[in-house]
């Protein structure tokens, strides 16, 4: 589904403030700014507004969908039994969701007055940042179920 979703939802709609050179989505990498008034004056205004719309919505439901695919792989990893290691999971989606409407309000002052506030550029590095280390955690978490699961079945193995 997650796969799905990318191809099928995610990549298209977001070709409408796509550029063929530089960064195509501030939420991919930490940002100062200079790389927001980058990003926002490279587009038009046609693109910001798409831009505007596909935070609000496309990418809201792509933080769901990929926080219930990682909330179930952890969840299966570990029987239901350390329900708090889905947090990191969690808080990278509420994180997301945070920065996607900081980034509102630097397009929407970039519209009305044609700045951006630092401190707002400062919040969305920010939120950013702690969404990219709580996904990291994520894997770190996912990736140390699969390996116990590996061991238990190979200790299994062995014993037959």
């Amino acid at each position: 589904m997650f796969i799905l979703y990318i191809s099928l939802v995610l990549v298209p709609l977001s070709s409408c403030f796509r550029l063929d050179v530089g960064s195509n989505s501030l939420g991919l990498s930490i940002y100062n700014i200079e790389i927001v008034q980058g990003f926002f004056r490279a587009r038009d205004q046609a693109q910001l507004f798409c831009y505007s719309q596909f935070l609000q919505l496309w990418d809201i439901i792509f933080a769901g969908v990929s926080t219930a695919m990682f909330g179930s792989w952890i969840m299966y990893l570990f029987k239901n039994k350390r329900l708090l290691l889905l947090a990191p999971t969690v808080l990278g989606m509420i994180a997301d969701w945070a920065e996607n409407y900081v980034e509102l309000l630097m397009l929407e002052n970039y519209y009305n007055l044609d700045a951006i506030s630092e401190t707002l550029v400062s919040w969305g590095s920010g939120l950013n940042s702690f969404k990219l280390t709580m996904i990291g955690l994520t894997y770190l978490i996912i990736l140390t179920g699969i390996i116990f699961i590996l061991k238990v079945f190979l200790t299994k193995l062995k014993q037959a």
